[in-house]
């Protein structure tokens, strides 16, 4: 019986190398890996041997024998057959293909000190691959300006995706090993200085994420129960920059802008059952807010048709699996005028067609809250006088261009929604560091496979280097930060073996001095051990995996009171 991939896959391919047959795919080095939703297994090679599923290749276990698929499940088996349909695809060789790494010639060049600027996944991907480099000697510093580390991983996936989560077993591996240190609490820009950092390191690697809000730019935005998802999903998963807001929840209709997996993220957040999200390690002051929700309904606007809808086809899937919480949906013309011709055919572009089309052909299940997915629309103006009220949406409709590729084609009609609470989920930018390079319209530091560029002269910035979103900009999930990650150390250690790099002119030892003096309460990584525990322990009294601590003197506290016992 082959092995099936389901909706927790990371993508950070680490399944690839182990398997002896070759059989997952798309690898990172094949076309289709940088915008495949998630990682297949071919069913017609797979040979059952399980060498995928250990927890230390696959952390988040999104990878089971198919005899044990779910009813919520079993629609993998075919996503991951599907995918081999092409034969393009098939055409492999069945045997273990080893991860070839570039041969840097490190242990002839000396020590290495690199500063990472960033704990979240990107940072932690940069600094497993310094640290598994074969014959490099290195010592990694990572700062952080939050008292815990993980970055997207607690702070931005949903908080029912307890096993999305579960890649910081990764990251653990990696902070135990020697010459790792962690600075949490320290902000560069702040406590210390871009040029410090320079001083005491061979290389500075930014991996500082995309942590603000797309605007709109229509009328209203900035109305009182208009808010951004960057401070919605960092209330509800605690984040201490957010976690003071609150929000009037007392609305019958919430309406979402956007339809990327975020969105889908807090439609359900906000419609699921409470005893279902008390089981997770959703924020404490979020639980008791979302208790007393009047919110019956949440549309979730796209400016496309399924088709073509920002989220994947794994987290619609998952979704549509609530249907004893959660009814949903669907609101596209374009949809039910096709099964009028044709209720019967599969789609003949995308699987995520198809599984829109069979939604939209489903019977409501009974529950007392729905989502609405309604596509080919687009916010025009955000009523209200004193407060959100409602939202004028123009209807679109979806063209061909002169190559034959899909557009968005605006029309002249208009609707009115009536709704309390709209949540703008149209993307995120990265935000300006002092002393580099920004690209204000793309939103991230203008780089070149990683190496910092001035974006003036295009000249590279020696010894300073960005990984993740605000290298790339917004896009992928967790896994994808991986490669992103491999590729600017490559393009570190190519510069390293070929002295380009300027040697720190400060002792490791004045890191910690200089630390010490700025920020005298930052925490090592034993330190936020401490944290995790206390926050562990509490949370399992209450029967979830961890209550967390939402602020930053509440996370300081917990620390020195468990070191002090």
């Amino acid at each position: 019986m082959p092995h099936v991939i389901t909706q927790q896959c990371c993508n950070d391919a680490t399944c690839v190398s182990v398997c002896p047959v070759n059989c997952i795919h798309p690898t990172p080095d094949e076309p289709d890996y940088a915008r495949a939703e998630m990682l297949y297994i071919d069913p017609a090679t797979c040979i059952d041997c399980g060498a995928c599923t250990d927890v230390d290749v696959c952390p988040v276990d999104a990878i089971i024998p198919d005899s044990v698929l779910t009813p919520a499940t079993a629609r993998y088996a075919e996503l991951n057959a599907r995918y081999f349909d092409d034969s393009t695809r098939t055409q492999y060789r069945r045997e273990r293909v080893a991860r070839e790494r570039s041969d840097h010639n490190v242990s002839s060049v000396g020590p290495l000190r690199v500063a990472i600027v960033g704990s979240g996944p990107s940072g932690c991907y940069a600094a497993d691959e310094l640290t598994t480099t074969p014959g490099l000697d290195v010592e990694v510093h990572i700062f952080d300006r939050l008292p815990t580390p993980g970055g997207l991983v607690r702070y931005g996936v949903a908080p029912d995706h307890q096993h999305t989560k579960s890649a910081t077993k990764t990251f653990e591996r990696m902070a135990s090993r020697p010459g790792v240190f962690f600075h949490l609490g320290v902000e560069i820009g702040t406590h210390l200085t871009h040029d410090e950092l320079l001083a005491h390191h061979h290389a500075v690697i930014y991996a500082v994420g995309a942590p603000a809000d797309k605007r709109l730019g229509i009328p209203g935005e900035d109305l009182p129960g208009s808010v951004s998802a960057t401070d919605l999903v960092g209330w509800y998963n605690g984040h201490p920059d957010h976690a003071g807001h609150t929000f009037d929840l007392s609305t019958e209709r919430a309406v979402i802008l956007g339809n990327g997996n975020v969105a889908l993220d807090i439609a359900r957040i906000l419609t699921r059952d409470v005893r279902e999200l008390a089981r997770t390690d959703i924020a404490g002051h979020a639980l008791s807010a979302l208790a007393g929700s009047g919110i019956r309904e949440v549309v979730v606007v796209g400016r496309r048709d399924p088709a073509h809808a920002a989220y994947t086809t794994p987290e619609l899937l998952g979704l549509a699996g609530l249907r004893t919480e959660v009814e949903l949906a669907l609101d596209c013309p374009a949809v039910e005028a096709e099964f009028v011709e044709d209720q019967t055919a599969c789609s003949p572009t995308t699987l995520k067609k198809q599984v829109a089309e069979e939604l939209a052909l489903r019977s409501a299940g009974g529950a007392t809250r729905r989502i609405v997915l309604r596509y080919l629309a687009s916010p025009e103006e955000i009523l209200g006088d004193d407060r959100v009220r409602g939202i004028r949406l123009r209807r679109n409709e979806m063209l061909a261009d002169y190559t034959g590729q899909s557009v968005i084609g605006s029309t002249k009609i208009t609707d009115v929604l009536e709704c309390g609470l709209v949540v703008r989920s149209v993307g995120y930018r990265g935000r300006p560091m002092s002393g580099l390079p920004f690209d204000v319209e793309r939103g991230i530091i203008p780089n070149h496979q990683g190496q910092v560029v001035d974006s003036g002269t295009g000249e590279t910035q020696v010894g300073v280097y960005v990984t993740g979103w605000i290298k790339r900009g917004p896009s992928g999930v967790i896994g994808t930060n991986k490669h992103c990650s491999i590729e600017t150390v490559t393009c570190l250690l190519d510069d390293h073996t070929n002295g380009r790099l300027t040697p720190p002119t400060r002792s490791s030892r004045s890191i910690f001095d200089l630390v010490q003096e700025r920020k005298p309460d930052a925490i090592d990584y034993a330190g936020w051990q401490r944290i995790d525990k206390f926050e562990q322990t509490i949370g399992q009294s209450e029967g979830r995996p961890r209550a967390k601590i939402v602020e930053i003197d509440g996370m300081l506290e917990a620390a020195a009171t468990i070191r002090s016992c």
